[in-house]
């Protein structure tokens, strides 16, 4: 059951708002509910997530108990043992297939099934763990609001990747204002609406040009399908983030912001602080800082980053082409930390922008192959090395007005024009009479109420809906 479907837009959400708002038993009305969500598509595993809460609650406590100087070797033993039980029951389900069959090439009679949202969850509790540890979080000591915290069903599937002392005052106790429900149903609509109005929309020509044989892919409808997919990995994964945020904001949470224009920066650097921002700075935070940071010497501190992002390339997938990826951004970072950032600052910033959007699109096809041959002969055609027939014959197949709509619109989303309206739209109203006023904010909600009745047909009409992020 994904957001963007009638089963959780029209049964699901009424009915558990419905209830979280007229009980005064909130957090007790959205732990089951989150329980019945992940059950939905994952009954099997809902006793997994249960026991993930349990040893976490277990250790968190344990971690507490020893938190006087005179045992610090002993808490950070019992940290240590938290973390690689998580990591332990992470890597069974989700690397266990990849090493038997690629590394050791044992074939397996039934493959180990992947839990949804278990990359998601685990890093959540791994940065409990933690904080409790260094003191920025207090221990959870009521094991039903932990779970809450852990299985909370916005966040539970794609992130953000929220962390414990983020919300543990709001799982306590928090304030349900009408201006932030509003707030909320607005970024909700946002994400619905490039969900399902661009994401999937883009998807099906991504999907049929990424299906070609070699023999059939030109260089033009290569780069089509490498700019589709560009636009189907953002608007999808920030939709879906927006809705969470959303659904958060109107039951009273404050999610961290995951997205901010990754498609506007003029370096790889830069484009990982604006892409997945819960998950980057996880990595800073939990990882790269904890290895020294910047305050080492050069090599080690290009060895760090090459970790940081081969593990989170590893995170996003258990394939040669994820650890490839982090591989590729890694190096790219190193560069630039090397020599390649003072270069680039030298240059106009068409340039610098122009450079990132070529790297980072190679990178989505890396994230797209679904091997590394596959890969091989994609990357050859982009560079126009390809053995495809000619572009006249195959592009008017996918190019179609739809498309064409619908990628103008992707493009003008990934900037920051809405954000820029609304800021001109603010001061506006500020100065102006309360008739002019009234009329700002009709057609403000003209649109988010026209995006929403957009959407709900896109998705009642049964067309394409796929969620990438369920791979993972």
């Amino acid at each position: 059951m994904i957001f963007s479907s009638i089963t959780f837009l029209f049964y699901f959400l009424p009915l558990f708002l419905l209830l979280y708002f007229i009980t005064p038993f909130k957090n007790t009305v959205l732990l089951i509910a989150s329980l019945f969500f992940y059950a939905w598509g994952e009954a099997q595993y809902v006793v997994l997530m249960l026991f993930s809460i349990g040893i976490n609650f277990s250790f968190g406590l344990l971690i507490d108990k020893n938190s006087q100087t005179q045992t610090k070797i002993k808490q950070l033993f019992i940290l240590s043992l938290g973390v690689i039980a998580n990591l332990l029951l992470l890597g069974y389900f989700k690397y266990f297939n990849f090493i038997s069959g690629d590394l050791l090439h044992i074939e397996l009679s039934e493959p180990v099934h992947l839990p949804l949202g278990i990359s998601f969850f685990t890093f959540q509790a791994i940065s409990y763990l933690v904080d409790v540890y260094r003191k920025e979080a207090k221990v959870e000591k009521n094991i039903f609001n932990l779970a809450l915290y852990i299985s909370m069903f916005p966040q539970l599937i794609a992130g953000p990747i929220v962390r414990f002392k983020t919300v543990a005052k709001q799982i306590h106790n928090r304030l349900h204002t009408l201006d932030n429900i509003s707030k909320g149903m607005r970024i909700f609509i946002i994400g619905l609406a490039q969900k399902a109005l661009i994401a999937n929309t883009v998807a099906i020509t991504a999907d049929e040009i990424f299906a070609l044989p070699e023999s059939a892919l030109t260089t033009a409808v290569a780069w089509l399908g490498a700019f589709c997919y560009t636009f189907q990995i953002y608007f999808d994964f920030a939709g879906y983030s927006n809705m969470a945020i959303g659904l958060g904001l109107i039951m009273g949470f404050t999610f961290p912001k995951n997205f901010n224009y990754p498609y506007i920066s003029q370096s790889i650097t830069e484009f990982w602080r604006r892409w997945h921002m819960s998950l980057s700075t996880w990595f800073r935070d939990y990882l790269y800082i904890p290895l020294g940071g910047n305050r080492i010497s050069p090599f080690r501190t290009y060895t760090n980053l090459m970790l940081v992002f081969l593990l989170c390339g590893l995170w996003h997938g258990a394939a040669w082409t994820f650890i490839f990826l982090g591989a590729y951004h890694g190096l790219f970072l190193m560069l630039e930390r090397f020599k390649l950032s003072q270069l680039l600052d030298k240059l106009p910033a068409i340039i610098r922008h122009t450079y990132t959007l070529i790297v980072v699109v190679f990178g989505w096809v890396i994230f797209r192959a679904e091997n590394l041959t596959q890969l091989q002969y994609y990357s050859k055609t982009l560079l126009g090395l390809g053995q495809g027939t000619s572009v006249l014959e195959t592009i008017p197949t996918f190019f179609s007005h739809s498309l064409a709509t619908t990628l103008t619109f992707a493009v003008l989303f990934s900037l920051p024009i809405f954000n820029y309206l609304k800021t001109q739209f603010k001061s506006t109203i500020s100065n102006q009479q309360s008739v002019k006023t009234l009329s700002f904010h009709a057609i403000f909600e003209i649109f988010y109420l026209s995006i929403f009745l957009l959407s709900i047909v896109n998705i009642a009409s049964g067309s394409y809906n796929p969620f990438i992020y369920f791979r993972f």
